[in-house]
């Protein structure tokens, strides 16, 4: 079985084994695992909604096809935030630092010359 399905509930439950999970949901398990996975059911209802979203695929190609859907929609989710953010930052371009210098000359040129007009 695919390491994409064990992790579907990676950092979700630490009470429940994610293989345990998968075995249960492919009618795999003891009855007595059966029931201890049907117990966290009955008192997590993330567990539950778990177990119950992943029994309504029909066949594991789905389940492989939608966690590939999820994890590729996740990069591209990552790729456009630190796109933006990379956006977001100052980059090295020497023509705005010049710019501001230019900016900054020019007002000071400008202050010197209005206090010399006016006499201050």
């Amino acid at each position: 079985m695919s390491d994409n399905l064990k992790d579907i509930l990676s950092n979700s439950n630490k009470d429940i084994d994610n293989q345990k999970l998968m075995d249960y949901l492919h009618q795999q398990l003891s009855k007595a695992d059966s029931h201890e996975i049907e117990k966290s059911m009955s008192d997590d209802a993330f567990v539950n909604d778990a177990v119950e979203g992943l029994q309504n695929f029909d066949t594991k190609k789905d389940m492989q096809a939608y966690v590939t859907d999820l994890h590729n929609d996740l990069q591209k989710q990552l790729l456009k935030k630190k796109k933006r953010k990379d956006k977001r930052k100052l980059k090295e371009q020497p023509w705005i630092y010049l710019a501001i210098v230019v900016i900054l000359t020019l007002l000071i040129l400008c202050f010197i010359v209005i206090r010399k007009h006016l006499g201050f």
